[in-house]
C-alpha cells in the first residue's frame, strides 16, 4: 500500500478520535466552573452535588483526551519527519508555551481542584477549577496557532529549505487563528451543554434527583442556544474568510466546478469527481455569492479555474482535494449545527415553563440522542478544515507527499495502524463505559467528606 496513503490514515484515525474529547473538556470545564461559582455565592447544596457529578464526568473525559493527544506529538517524528524539520522553527515557539504554561496550569490546578474538597479554602479551590479551565483554553488556543500557520502561512522566511520564523507578533495575529480561536470555543460550549442537557432529561424522564437535573437542564439550556448560535456565527465568518485565503476548500465543500457570479448554493448535488461535472444538482440561485460577500452578485471561483491557476503558479500536479468527503462533511456540519440550534430553542421554551418536573414532555428523552450531535458536527467540519486543505500540508509551501518520513515503511504504518485503531477502540469502550455508568447513577453515590478533614488555606484570614 502507499506510504502517504497509510500516513494520512493513522493521523486521521489518532487525531478524529482525539477531537472526540476535546470540545467537551473546554466547555465542561466552564460550565462546572460557573456551577461551583454558584455554590460559593449561594452555598445551596445542590450545585455543589452539581458541580461533583458533572466535575466527575468531566475529569474522565479529560484523561481520555490526554492519553490520546500523546500520540499526536509522536506521529509528528515517527511518521512526518519531513514536515517537522519544515515547520519545526514556527511550531516550537507556540507548542512550548502551550506546554509550559497552557497545559501545566490546566493539570497543576485540576490536581489541587481534585483532592482540595474541604481540604484548602473554598475561595482557593474555585480559583483552582478557573484556572483549569481557562488553562485548557488557553492551550487550545495555542494549538489552533499551529494549526492556523498551515492554513495561512504568516510570519516566516524559506531558508536552507524550511520555514523559519521572522515575525512573532504576525503568526499571533493570524488572521485565520482569530476566525478559528472563538469557533472552536463555542464549539466547546455547545458540546458541554448539549452533554449535560441529555444526561439531565435521561433523569427527568425517570425522576431521579430531579431537583438537581432540572437546574442543570437549564444552564445547559441557556448555554445550548448561546453556544450554538455563536458557532453558526463564526463558522460563517471563517467560511468568508476562507472565500478569500482557501478558495478551493470553500469550492470542493459546494463542489463547485466552475466560477460563478452570482454563485448558487448546492442544496443537493451528485457529481462526476473524475470528470468533475455534476451529474444531478439542486441550487440555490444568488445564495452562495450572498453568503460569501453578503450581496447578491459576487464572484465565488469553481474547482476547474483554481486547478488552472495553481499549476500555473505552483507547476503541474492536481491541486484538487476530495471533491466528496468535503462536500458531504460541510453538509453533515450544517445539518448537525441547524438540528442543535432548533433543539436549543426547544429547551428554552420548556426551561420557561414548567413541565421539566412536574410532568416531563416524552420529547424530551430526544436530548439523550442529541448529545452525539455536537460530536458529529464537530468531527465533520474538523475533516473539511483538514481534507479541504489537500493536497498541501502547509497551503501553498509543502504538499502533503513531500511530508512523510523518508524512512518509514508501509509495513511499518500498516501495523501501526492497526495497533492504534484497536488500542484507541478498547480506550473508547472503556470511555462510554465510565461515563455511562457515572452518569446513570445520577450523582446517587457522591458522598460529602467528612466535616473533621483538614482543612488548609492559602490565604491568611480566610
Amino acid at each position: 500500500m502507499d506510504v502517504t496513503l497509510l500516513a494520512r490514515l493513522q493521523f486521521a484515525v489518532t487525531t478524529v478520535y482525539h477531537f472526540f474529547f476535546v470540545p467537551l473538556t473546554l466547555g465542561l470545564s466552564i460550565l462546572v466552573a460557573v456551577m461551583q461559582t454558584i455554590y460559593f455565592r449561594t452555598g445551596d447544596e445542590t450545585y455543589k452535588k452539581m458541580t461533583k457529578f458533572w466535575g466527575k464526568l468531566f475529569l474522565i473525559n479529560f484523561a481520555l483526551g490526554v492519553v490520546t493527544g500523546i500520540v499526536q506529538e509522536f506521529q509528528f517524528g515517527m511518521n512526518w519527519s519531513e514536515y517537522s524539520r519544515f515547520v519545526g522553527d514556527i511550531f516550537g515557539a507556540p507548542l512550548a508555551i502551550e506546554a509550559l504554561l497552557a497545559f501545566f496550569l490546566e493539570s497543576t490546578f485540576l490536581g489541587l481542584w481534585i483532592f482540595g474538597w474541604d481540604r484548602v479554602s473554598k475561595r482557593v479551590h474555585l480559583a483552582s477549577i478557573w484556572l483549569a479551565a481557562i488553562g485548557a483554553n488557553i492551550s487550545a488556543f495555542w494549538i489552533l496557532l499551529a494549526n492556523a500557520f498551515m492554513q495561512q502561512p504568516l510570519g516566516f522566511v524559506l531558508q536552507n529549505g524550511r520555514a523559519e520564523m521572522n515575525d512573532f507578533l504576525s503568526l499571533l495575529f493570524n488572521p485565520t487563528l482569530w476566525k478559528m480561536f472563538p469557533h472552536t470555543f463555542y464549539s466547546g460550549l455547545a458540546t458541554a451543554a448539549f452533554f449535560i442537557m441529555g444526561i439531565s432529561a435521561y433523569h427527568l424522564v425517570r425522576k431521579s434527583n430531579p431537583e438537581m437535573f432540572r437546574r442543570s437542564f437549564q444552564i445547559g439550556a441557556i448555554v445550548a442556544i448561546l453556544g450554538s448560535l455563536l458557532v453558526a456565527l463564526t463558522g460563517h465568518s471563517q467560511m468568508q474568510h476562507l472565500v478569500e485565503t482557501q478558495p478551493m476548500k470553500v469550492a470542493a465543500a459546494e463542489a463547485l466546478w466552475n466560477t460563478e457570479n452570482p454563485a448558487a448554493l448546492s442544496l443537493f448535488t451528485v457529481g462526476n469527481e473524475r470528470e468533475r461535472r455534476d451529474v444531478f444538482a439542486i441550487r440555490l440561485p444568488f445564495a452562495l455569492s450572498i453568503l460569501a460577500f453578503n450581496q447578491l452578485y459576487g464572484t465565488v471561483e469553481g474547482i476547474n479555474n483554481l486547478q488552472e491557476s495553481y499549476t500555473a503558479a505552483y507547476g503541474p500536479g492536481d491541486y484538487v482535494p476530495p471533491v466528496a468527503i468535503s462536500y458531504w462533511s460541510f453538509r453533515i456540519m450544517v445539518g448537525a449545527g441547524t438540528l442543535m440550534v432548533l433543539l436549543a430553542f426547544y429547551a428554552i421554551f420548556l426551561v420557561m415553563g414548567e413541565q421539566l418536573t412536574q410532568n416531563p414532555p416524552r420529547l424530551l428523552g430526544w436530548f439523550t440522542l442529541a448529545i452525539g450531535l455536537p460530536y458529529l458536527a464537530n468531527s465533520a467540519g474538523w475533516i473539511l478544515t483538514e481534507v479541504g486543505r489537500q493536497p498541501w500540508v502547509v497551503h501553498g509551501l509543502m504538499r502533503v507527499e513531500t511530508a512523510v518520513s523518508p524512512n518509514v515503511t508501509a509495513g511499518m504504518l500498516l501495523t501501526s495502524l492497526i495497533g492504534f485503531t484497536l488500542i484507541y477502540g478498547i480506550l473508547a469502550a472503556a470511555d462510554v463505559y465510565l461515563i455511562t455508568k457515572f452518569a446513570r447513577a445520577g450523582g446517587a453515590k457522591l458522598e460529602a467528606q467528612p466535616a473533621d478533614e483538614p482543612r488548609i488555606s492559602l490565604i491568611p484570614g480566610d
